[in-house]
């Protein structure tokens, strides 16, 4: 299967230099850095790795960055995606789960899950809008996920261009088209430096909230249950 791993990425300039060079050794796939308008050196380092790096003109947010790469994928005919976060929070011996988990199963996404890491106040915020959405997923916001063909596909469309983040609303467009979703157990590490963008402020918060509550409740009567 021809892979390539997507890391969206904002001025994370020194995240990355502890996280490429690992990646580098560990991971035989294709990488791609999409540079959402960073304004510190995190082009220079992806390129000093040998790395592809698309560098937006304009920041588009972590969704746009990541469906950037997916599109990337499309025109390059890749089989599947792995998307990582730039932070260091994934580990990239993890990538390996995320295949044998796809290979074993028939599902059309894979979701590398470890809920231990979230706060009492995300476990009340995922488990409200799981009682929205019936979603039946452990992790609704891990951005470490495995798409195939039919996955990238749907993800790279219009529709998913109107999205804000890589979590709620992306997974009720995929089981709007009638994909399978599965999970698997991964270990992950916590921020090597800087801090969330969803979970940056209260402000920043608040806002998530009303936009994910107000796609929820738009998508009340797709009933995903998978």
């Amino acid at each position: 299967m021809k892979t390539l791993i997507v890391i969206p990425a904002f001025n994370e300039e020194q995240n990355l230099r502890n996280l490429l060079p690992i990646l580098n050794a560990e991971v035989s796939h294709d990488v791609v850095v999409v540079n959402d308008a960073s304004t510190d050196a995190t082009a220079e380092v992806v390129k000093a790795h040998g790395l592809v790096c698309l560098t937006l003109p304009i920041q588009l947010g972590a969704w746009g960055a990541t469906q950037t790469g997916i599109r990337y994928a499309v025109k390059k005919d890749y089989d599947q995606v792995i998307t990582m976060d730039a932070d260091g929070q994934h580990l990239p011996h993890e990538v390996a789960a995320l295949i044998q988990q796809r290979q074993t199963t028939d599902a059309n996404v894979i979701i590398g899950t470890f809920p231990s890491r979230l706060s009492r106040l995300k476990k009340l915020a995922w488990k409200y809008f799981k009682l929205l959405t019936h979603i039946k997923i452990e992790d609704l916001t891990s951005g470490f996920r495995l798409y195939d063909k039919s996955a990238i596909q749907v993800l790279s469309s219009r529709q998913a261009s109107m999205l804000d983040y890589q979590d709620v609303g992306v997974l009720l467009i995929l089981l709007g088209a009638g994909l399978k979703i599965n999970e698997v157990p991964v270990k992950m590490l916590d921020r090597n430096d800087g801090k969330s963008r969803v979970f940056s402020s209260w402000m920043v918060v608040l806002k998530y909230m009303i936009q994910t509550t107000t796609l929820c409740i738009a998508n009340m009567g797709t009933r995903p249950t998978k």
